[in-house]
């Protein structure tokens, strides 16, 4: 096979519009790693918000990968082992916290099977629960419990109202975070410099894997990076228009089994 490794988003590209992987796609890619080829999973979502795509597409049996947190942790299925991970500054932590209370929005962060609210429970942050499959649990003091990493902060508020917040925040924290909407309604925090193509960069190189040998495949934002990093950046039907732009190939949508149509076409036997 001229390609090697498979990249893929998970919402609104591994899954369809009912966040699930069809049966087809699970088997085009069940069967392209019994071929020897290479599979990650790139999101955005918690560690443990991949875990059902992992369980589904049976990563750990060919010691595949999730790259989680958008990039800021790359956990080995096989293994469980982490073999990349950046975490946000902890002194950043209480300045987040403070943000989120003065500008009334909301306020979430991860802890192993749970999602944590630093503010009352809104339906933004019950949603993220919900997709992620996750139960949700307001922490008092919340600046004072994060004791523990963190890979990244969530806030949640109306999308025009969030929009000026993150311009403002941007200003605020400057280069020391990363900071982004992943939907209109979800203002992220990162920490500096981390984006699925530098993961994955991280991750080729353990592998001994080229840039070139790689295919990678998104529908937003967010997945702009690692398609324009691939040797062949694809982008789903569906995706945002500055995501097909970016593209070098644009599949079928996620509800057309977009995935088996790049399986087919680029990894053949």
């Amino acid at each position: 096979m001229k390609y090697k490794m498979l990249v893929l988003d998970i919402d609104g590209t591994l899954t369809n519009s009912n966040k699930e992987i069809t049966p087809a796609t699970r088997q085009a890619l069940y069967a392209l790693q019994e071929r020897g080829g290479r599979i990650a999973v790139a999101s955005g979502r918690p560690t443990a918000g991949t875990k059902a795509a992992a369980e589904a597409l049976q990563l750990a049996k060919f010691h595949n990968f999730v790259l989680s947190f958008n990039g800021a942790k790359i956990t080995d299925c096989g293994s469980g082992e982490t073999v990349y991970e950046q975490t946000l500054p902890p002194t950043v932590i209480p300045e987040i916290f403070r943000a989120a209370i003065g500008y009334g929005t909301g306020l979430i962060s991860y802890e192993g099977e749970e999602v944590i609210a630093a503010t009352p429970i809104d339906p933004y942050m019950e949603l993220e629960a919900h997709i992620n499959g996750l139960l949700i649990r307001r922490v008092p003091d919340f600046d004072n419990y994060i004791t523990f990493p963190v890979n990244k902060c969530l806030m949640t508020g109306a999308p025009e109202y969030l929009a000026e917040v993150e311009r403002r925040l941007q200003k605020q924290f400057g280069e020391r975070l990363s900071i982004y909407r992943s939907e209109p309604y979800f203002l992220e925090f990162m920490p500096p410099n981390v984006d699925k193509a530098k993961s994955l960069e991280k991750l080729l190189e353990q592998l001994s894997i080229s840039r070139e040998e790689t295919v990678c495949c998104g529908d937003g934002f967010n997945d702009i990076s690692m398609i324009e990093y691939a040797g062949l950046g694809v982008a789903m039907a569906n995706a945002q228009a500055p995501v097909r732009a970016r593209a070098d190939y644009i599949t079928a949508s996620n509800d057309e089994d977009g995935i088996v149509r790049v399986v087919e076409k680029f990894f053949g036997e």
